[in-house]
């Protein structure tokens, strides 16, 4: 469901072989990304190849954002399709998360 990479110190998460972040695997993405945030950590969530989320993957972001807080960690969001930005915007979630164009943008917001 998940693939997680590392480079350097940075956590990176992107769905592997899932087109749609819905209520079917939003609790299982919840819980391992928020596995993968420890106290000062730096996790990415690459949303490539992903054409849809729904309402629950949305809660599972802001789970994970808040966990994050909590942590002192950062978690940042890159790689959302044009038609998914329009909805993370209506939603005004652009103004919660921190969100890039690519990964390699990503990467080094972290520099």
């Amino acid at each position: 469901m998940l693939k997680v990479t590392h480079e350097k110190e940075i956590t990176i998460a992107a769905f592997d072989n899932y087109d749609r972040f819905n209520a079917i695997i939003s609790q299982e993405v919840k819980d391992k990304l928020n596995s993968l945030v420890v106290p000062d950590s730096k996790l990415i969530l690459d949303l490539s190849g992903v054409k849809f989320i729904d309402s629950s993957g949305y809660g599972a972001m802001l789970s994970v954002f808040k966990n994050a807080r909590k942590s002192n960690s950062i978690f940042r969001i890159c790689n959302i399709i044009p038609d998914v930005m329009e909805v993370v915007k209506l939603m005004q979630l652009h103004n919660v998360f921190d969100i890039y164009d690519s990964l390699a943008d990503c990467l080094e917001s972290f520099k």
